[in-house]
């Protein structure tokens, strides 16, 4: 960038308020000073947080941007989960985007609403957990902002980049196949325990504390020809309905394609469910699941889960589907 010089002089962090310090107490600037230093910069990012806006590098090709939003009592609760593992889920919801598109996420800004009688150290847990998820991925929070509300609201914006053409929901054609990539259904079995007040199986409440999404297969499928591609946030059926509408395609999901853990069939027998409905209906791993040519295009470490036909809609099994399809956030 002809012209213009990168700051020369980075603050030293300043340590940690005292625990039940408050976000009022410590100020709106004095939270963004405890909260710039705790998100490591990479080679790309040319101004960081700390002026009016980041300047980044920016590689060749296509850039990939999304916003995500979380909000208190609608898709986090407190009590359910510390702030830390809340960073986790936020950041991961908003970077599987990027990847569902089949690109990397490098960059991110971070929007905090808060109430002023939080506690300081929440917000500082919250960004450590931010901070963590996007280094999976080798990303850099580059800026953000914060303002008072009425509860806790999380904004993520992520850019990112596409090394190879970015996969759309619209390339599905008849004769295709339908492939998964990361778990499916946990998310939807640790909310279904947590909202009955219950914390076990264990295994399930941490999928839906921290989702894993398979940040390396969205790259991996564009590269591999994928033909039509989407995380799975809302609901398989639903999310799968969305590549069929695009592509205007009819998609049939196999259920016989799917094993499910013992975890699965305990919480089922336990809410007298049917343990698929979690699979169907459930939103939140963060799943891929994408098209492509053949079986053979298919790269190692997806599974086959259906089948693209001419026609409209999803069917399971090759029935029409009258279960659980997914989130609504104004229907529900």
């Amino acid at each position: 960038m002809a012209g213009v010089s990168p700051p020369d002089r980075v603050p030293d962090p300043p340590p940690d308020p005292p625990r039940g310090t408050t976000v009022a107490q410590l100020g709106e600037f004095g939270l963004i000073g405890h909260l710039g230093p705790r998100f490591a910069q990479g080679a790309h990012v040319f101004v960081g947080p700390g002026d009016d806006a980041a300047l980044l590098r920016t590689p060749q090709g296509h850039v990939v941007v999304s916003t995500d939003l979380q909000v208190e009592g609608r898709h986090f609760r407190r009590e359910w989960a510390t702030a830390r593992d809340i960073g986790h889920k936020a950041a991961a919801q908003a970077l599987a985007d990027v990847t569902a598109m089949g690109g990397r996420t490098h960059s991110v800004t971070v929007g905090l609403a808060t109430p002023g009688d939080l506690e300081a150290q929440w917000a500082l847990d919250l960004a450590d957990g931010i901070a963590e998820e996007c280094a999976q991925v080798g990303a850099s929070v580059v800026g953000g902002d914060l303002t008072r509300a009425d509860q806790v609201m999380i904004a993520l914006t992520v850019i990112g980049a596409c090394e190879v053409a970015p996969v759309l929901r619209t390339g599905a054609r008849p004769g295709q196949v339908l492939a998964l990539a990361g778990r499916q259904g946990w998310a939807a079995g640790g909310l279904a325990v947590l909202g009955r007040g219950f914390r076990s199986p264990r295994a399930l409440v941490e999928a839906f504390w921290r989702p894993a999404p398979p940040y390396d297969a969205g790259p991996q499928a564009a590269k591999a020809g994928a033909t039509a591609m989407i995380d799975v946030s809302d609901g398989l059926v639903a999310d799968v309905g969305h590549i069929a509408t695009d592509s205007g395609v009819r998609i049939d999901v196999q259920t016989s394609a799917f094993e499910l853990a013992e975890p699965f069939h305990a919480v089922a027998a336990a809410l007298g469910v049917d343990p698929m409905r979690f699979v169907l209906g459930g939103g939140d791993d963060h799943a891929l699941v994408a098209t492509y040519d053949s079986l053979d295009a298919v790269p190692d470490g997806w599974r086959v889960i259906g089948s693209v036909l001419a026609g409209e809609g999803v069917t399971v099994d090759g029935q029409d589907y009258d279960g659980d399809r997914g989130w609504d956030h104004f229907a529900q």
